[in-house]
């Protein structure tokens, strides 16, 4: 009888351990090294301090991102398994045949980060501004040209969603990477580049690129005299460098108020600030919901992009 009776009360037992019992994964769907994958290890050093268990980045590259993102949304929805993603995802569902539901297939967690991209072009462009780079466009459409870091990637439609707000065409050269196409910028192969900020804006400070603007909706510490967009005349425009924790659909309410509470606090410390800083990008924070309003409205802006631009995957 007593055995019967723990058996039957395992399962309880079970359900009340305490989260997390043991290491959580964190799927990073990006190469080491890159903005991502850094984004990643400093949240999972902290929560590990923090939770008492480990958290592991797991890098799974491959297919524009969304071989891990597949594998960290068909995960069971236990909280072992999260999925660190960038604003890559919301272009995604409008250029890849997805195996999976981008929005109901997810639980948002948190947005953690935040920075612009830097317009940037070769200094033998005469324009010292956007205006005036729009200007020379207009008058010359078929002698400049922008390079991305692939073909429907982030920074091809940040660019072709700048194109459309000004009105002009400039011709799109894709390359493997955004390293590829800013070198190629400063080679003068193409003469215009919206790029990360770290890889960007030390070529600027050297003289090999002329930065006219960033994609934010504010200045940066880093370049404060470097206009918006926006200011720049052309309202409205506004592109964030993000990155984000989800997890599976159906991930517990407690475990994402926990997870959401734990990075919130994370991401206002000075060695995180610090960290982030270094690569161009801001803490973030905000609550699941609103993480989810940014996924939803910015995959809507993506999918409006790149129909009107005709971008498709090779």
């Amino acid at each position: 009888m007593r055995t019967i009776l723990l058996v039957l009360l395992f399962p309880l037992f079970a359900l009340a351990q305490p989260y997390p019992s043991k290491p959580v994964r964190i799927i990073v769907p990006f190469a080491p090294g890159g903005g991502s994958d850094l984004a990643g290890r400093l949240v999972a050093a902290k929560l590990t301090e923090r939770m008492g268990a480990q958290f592991i980045v797991e890098n799974r590259p491959g297919a524009g991102s969304n071989l891990g993102a597949e594998l960290a949304v068909k995960s069971p929805p236990d909280g072992y398994t999260l999925l660190l993603i960038s604003a890559s995802y919301t272009v995604n569902p409008s250029v890849y045949k997805l195996t999976f539901d981008p929005m109901n297939d997810i639980t948002p967690i948190i947005q953690i980060s935040g920075g612009p991209y830097v317009v940037a072009i070769h200094p033998s462009v005469p324009a010292n501004n956007l205006r005036e780079f729009v200007e020379l466009v207009k008058k010359q459409p078929d002698k400049y040209a922008y390079g991305s870091s692939g073909n429907g990637s982030i920074m091809h439609v940040a660019s072709e969603y700048f194109l459309d707000s000004a009105k002009i065409k400039v011709l799109h050269i894709p390359y493997k990477g955004t390293g590829p196409a800013v070198q190629d910028t400063i080679g003068g192969q193409v003469q215009l580049v919206f790029g990360a900020v770290p890889v960007t804006l030390p070529h600027v400070k050297a003289g090999r690129l002329r930065a006219l603007a960033v994609t934010t909706d504010k200045r940066i510490a880093a370049a404060p005299d470097l206009p918006t967009v926006a200011e720049s005349g052309y309202p409205g425009y506004e592109v964030t460098n993000w990155h984000g924790l989800v997890g599976p659909k159906g991930l517990p309410r407690d475990i994402v108020e926990r997870l959401n509470r734990e990075i919130g606090e994370v991401v206002k410390g000075d060695e995180m600030k610090k960290n982030l800083a270094a690569d161009g990008l801001e803490p973030a924070g905000g609550t699941p919901a609103r993480f989810g309003e940014i996924l939803k409205s910015e995959m809507a802006r993506w999918a409006k992009v790149v129909q009107q631009a005709g971008i498709k995957i090779d």
